[in-house]
């Protein structure tokens, strides 16, 4: 009896009349399971640069790796291909699904693509030559855009570190009705499991993160650092309706693996994710709309920066800069327009060095103890009050305190991106492929 090892990877079948790449992803293992294959990890859920423009919700795609017989090969694309010829909705002209099989070891090709999936914009026209060269076995749909999230997730196979999420679904009938996840059970849930969840909820203002707010069958996704911890953690959550399924993903959501890249500033390209090292150098100042904008440059270029109005808090941080701060700049590139340049688009923001702010004040008169007032250019100074005059007194520095830290600033949590590495895993890494998956990993 021969086996096969097989990493199946999928991207681009959402649209917004309800379909969801994850939920497609239950599915699958499910028809999959039937087969009896033997899971080696459990599913994959890979997000991809965030910049992207034509990227689905939350530009993530899903590997599913596995061993089966030889002979189940063939009926595993033939379910593959009719699963997703049902599931699709055809007459959203903006999903591109793609579908890719890849037998044995993955190719050091589709590991160098993924790393920079996700962090540059990679064209499809590259990615079908890369098709033509492996000669893996693809189902595609559209202008087949969805291959490139498809081989990415493949090439992915979260060595290094990696979180976890445990997603609930309803029915796809149940998809027009409020979720119903009951705050009181979310808010026990984190109390409960305390560090070992992550950005479910903003424990500052007490508000519930988990679930999203279209028309797709996601109920709620809780996210943790392990296997065991955050099943328990998704299932404490209650809900009406009540979740009809259930998977545990192993994704790069929370680990910061988009901005493995220093880049100086005239080598930034439209849509990169890349860490900036600069200096400020324009005061930033609030425009219409509440974006905070200002600029800054690095010895080969100078670029406009901005923390836009949906971060928040964060830009109260990001005003209090001034000309001379040194800070590491967490950058998506917005390209130019016909309004503005080419811009880094804020989404975090580390102090390296501050300036130094100092005001400058009319000198004290030693007589009275009154502040005196200018006496003429090159005059020096008088006292209004008892008339003593010193033409050679300077107005006074005072240096004022920093409302900044050197440290790490980021947005809220509602505003941060799926893969930001948020303030509670600072200092946290889980590394290498799972030897062996927890009994119950999903209820599809």
């Amino acid at each position: 009896m021969t086996r096969q090892t097989l990493h199946i990877g999928f991207d681009d079948i959402d649209s917004p009349r309800g379909r969801c790449t994850t939920h497609f992803a239950t599915i699958i293992v499910e028809k999959l399971d039937a087969l009896k294959v033997q899971w080696l990890d459990y599913p994959n859920l890979i997000r991809l640069n965030p910049n992207i423009p034509y990227r689905t919700r939350g530009n993530g795609s899903i590997a599913l790796r596995f061993e089966t017989e030889e002979k189940h090969i063939d009926n595993i694309r033939s379910i593959l291909e009719k699963a997703i010829e049902q599931y699709i909705d055809d007459e959203y002209l903006n999903t591109n699904p793609g579908i890719v099989v890849v037998k044995g070891e993955i190719p050091s090709m589709l590991a160098a693509l993924s790393k920079r999936a996700l962090w540059r914009v990679i064209p499809i026209t590259f990615v079908r030559r890369l098709i033509e060269e492996l000669k893996v076995d693809i189902h595609a749909y559209g202008n087949k855009r969805g291959l490139i999230g498809a081989l990415s997730a493949i090439g992915n196979q979260l060595v290094d570190d990696h979180t976890y999420e445990f997603i609930a679904y309803r029915d796809l009938e149940d998809r027009s009705r409020d979720r119903g996840v009951k705050p009181k059970s979310v808010r026990k849930m984190d109390r409960k499991m305390d560090d070992t969840v992550f950005s479910n909820i903003d424990r500052r203002t007490r508000r519930v993160l988990i679930a999203p707010h279209g028309p797709d069958p996601v109920i709620y996704g809780v996210r943790g650092e392990n296997p065991v911890d955050t099943v328990t953690a998704g299932k404490m959550v209650q809900s009406e309706p009540r979740r009809e399924r259930w998977l545990l993903f192993r994704s790069n959501q929370g680990t910061g693996e988009h901005l493995q890249h220093r880049v100086e500033i005239e080598n930034l390209r439209p849509y990169m994710a890349a860490t900036v090292f600069c200096e400020v150098k324009s005061k930033p100042e609030m425009i219409e709309g509440g974006h905070a904008i200002f600029q800054v440059s690095d010895g080969t270029g100078i670029i406009d920066c901005a923390a836009y109005e949906p971060t928040g808090n964060f830009r109260k941080a990001v005003l209090k800069l001034i000309p001379g701060d040194k800070v590491i700049l967490h950058s998506g590139i917005r390209p130019a327009s016909r309004t503005h340049g080419m811009t880094v688009n804020v989404e975090g923001m580390e102090i390296i060095a501050l300036a130094e702010k100092a005001e400058y004040h009319n000198p004290i008169c030693p007589e009275c103890s009154r502040r005196m007032t200018s006496a003429g250019r090159n005059k020096g100074y008088k006292c209004k009050n008892c008339g003593f005059r010193a033409r050679n007194a300077e107005k006074i520095k005072e240096v004022m305190p920093r409302e900044l830290s050197r440290k790490l600033y980021l947005p809220p949590l509602r505003a941060q991106r799926h893969l930001t590495r948020p303030h509670a895993r600072r200092g946290k890494q889980n590394s290498g492929r799972p030897t062996e998956l927890i009994k119950e990993w999903h209820k599809c």
